[in-house]
């Protein structure tokens, strides 16, 4: 099975994305793969049963995020799951991309700001030559401005 992979962070910065997903996804017939990750290496100091609980609840999140998109897809037509996964978000993107043969994975490009984000174009421009070379997907990066 093929489709399309559209990893999201939820909040009004994934709009876009979960919306080229959904264009993409009509123009080509493929099912959508919405994808939310649960990282919590940077809580690795922290008591267990802390870190366990805030898993959950981001879990809990991820899977309303998800099923959000899934609505929106549904109502235009489109054919789409929700998946969450735990681990290194890179590391689940190329994973679900492999397991699906993707054609495609959607990303939102970070927008500049004094905040860092998670990947600066250098990284970004990395990781898609990464996901490239693993999966043969095809990678469609949607700005955060777009409507």
């Amino acid at each position: 099975m093929s489709g399309i992979v559209c990893a999201v962070r939820g909040g009004a910065a994934s709009k876009p994305t979960i919306r080229r997903a959904i264009q993409l996804a009509q123009e080509s017939g493929l099912p959508i793969h919405f994808l939310y990750v649960v990282n919590l290496d940077f809580l690795s100091h922290t008591s267990s049963s802390r870190v366990h609980t805030i898993e959950e609840e981001m879990r809990e999140m991820g899977e309303f995020i998800l099923l959000t998109a899934q609505e929106q897809a549904a109502s235009a037509g489109v054919e789409a799951c929700g998946v969450v996964r735990d681990g290194s978000v890179g590391d689940q993107i190329i994973a679900l991309c492999r397991e699906k043969e993707a054609q495609y994975v959607v990303l939102g490009r970070p927008r500049h700001s004094a905040r860092p984000n998670v990947f600066d174009e250098a990284r970004l421009q990395g990781f898609i030559e990464r996901i490239t070379s693993r999966t043969g997907a095809q990678v469609v990066l949607v700005g955060e401005d777009e409507p």
